[in-house]
């Protein structure tokens, strides 16, 4: 399979941090957790990563500055988003080709049926063939009205998309992490419309990619903070999604009313970890994600039996915190943060 343009530009700025960190393939699939065959083909550009842990992983020891990683955010949001449509192409084939083949299997069980029948003598086929041939003229008129009406609906629909900014030429690709246009400033828009916290700035930076990513998953869609063209559509026309969040003060109430025996601590904590934000995401350098008040991870989210949706409504993550907590009655799933809240609570800085 030949290399997507967009695969090759990732390639070749992966190549290139490659050899600025003087280390071998072989050295970086020890540092990376990638085998090193897999490390030949992203640098070459014949596979693209399925998820952009991997990439951000590469970069990470190859000491890539915050903008090169913002830019490797893009390239691949691009380079993947390429592949799946190509994959979504090659199945529409595949399926086109057995529906092909179906079809004349059908065609031939009709013919053999048709010089199996037996044959009635008399006027009585005559009068069934004309009765045939009007009912399919008045078939062939329905669908050709059919087909027209679909037709002018098609274009009424295309047209309508038209005056939509993300569906102009000049936002035809992804919008995606590190970008600064006008794409970016309809997308934080139309987020905000929803009634989501962000500037609106036109800078793709964190906060719009949490912002996306929450987005995404209210609207039943893959949560990977990339603006593809099924976010673009669920953006104009999901109105039933909205991205109120609880504030700050309502937040610390309802965990000092879960963590009666330790408010202050817990407190601190899910400050430390979120700003109190319940819509607050964080993506790992593994591909895995943080969600919520609490920050719960994927793999805890799938022992509490939660999904992501569950997990950024701050009342079930305060209280699925509230659980892991009790299991010994301390908080070590947030080992950092209470190191942060125990040092703060100390007048001298030491825990």
């Amino acid at each position: 399979m030949p290399a997507h343009p967009e695969s090759e530009q990732l390639a070749a700025i992966l190549r290139a941090l490659k050899n600025r960190s003087g280390l071998s393939y072989e050295a970086l699939a020890k540092r990376t957790d990638i085998a090193g065959s897999t490390l030949h083909r992203y640098c070459k550009g014949t596979s693209v990563p399925q998820d952009y842990g991997s990439v951000h992983r590469i970069g990470t020891v190859c000491g890539a500055s915050p903008d090169e990683l913002r830019s490797l955010h893009r390239l691949w949001a691009l380079a993947d988003t390429a592949r799946l449509k190509e994959n979504a192409e090659d199945s529409g084939k595949e399926s086109g080709k057995a529906d092909g083949e179906d079809s004349g299997a059908v065609d031939a069980a009709v013919a053999d049926t048709a010089v199996e029948a037996p044959v009635t003598p008399g006027p009585a086929p005559a009068r069934r063939s004309r009765y045939s041939v009007a009912v399919a003229a008045g078939a062939a008129v329905l669908t050709l009205g059919v087909s027209a009406w679909v037709l002018s609906t098609n274009e009424a629909s295309s047209a309508s998309h038209d005056d939509r900014v993300l569906f102009s030429a000049a936002c035809r690709s992804v919008v995606a992490m590190g970008q600064h246009d006008t794409c970016v400033h309809e997308v934080q828009q139309l987020l905000s419309d929803k009634g989501a916290d962000i500037g609106v700035d036109s800078d793709f930076g964190p906060q719009t990619l949490r912002r996306v990513t929450a987005f995404q998953v209210f609207a039943g869609l893959p949560p990977n903070g990339v603006v593809d063209d099924a976010t673009k559509e669920a953006l104009y026309s999901s109105s039933k999604v909205r991205l109120n969040v609880w504030s700050p003060e309502k937040v610390r109430q309802r965990i000092r009313a879960e963590f009666k025996e330790a408010p202050d601590k817990a407190v601190a904590i899910a400050d430390c970890q979120s700003f109190l934000d319940p819509l607050h995401i964080l993506p790992n350098t593994n591909g895995t994600r943080n969600w919520g008040v609490f920050q719960i991870s994927d793999a805890r989210l799938r022992e509490l039996g939660g999904t992501p949706r569950q997990a950024l409504d701050p009342a079930w993550n305060i209280g699925a915190a509230k659980r892991l907590w009790s299991e010994n009655h301390d908080f070590h799933d947030w080992p950092h943060c209470e190191r942060a809240a125990d040092a703060a609570a100390s007048p001298t800085g030491r825990p």
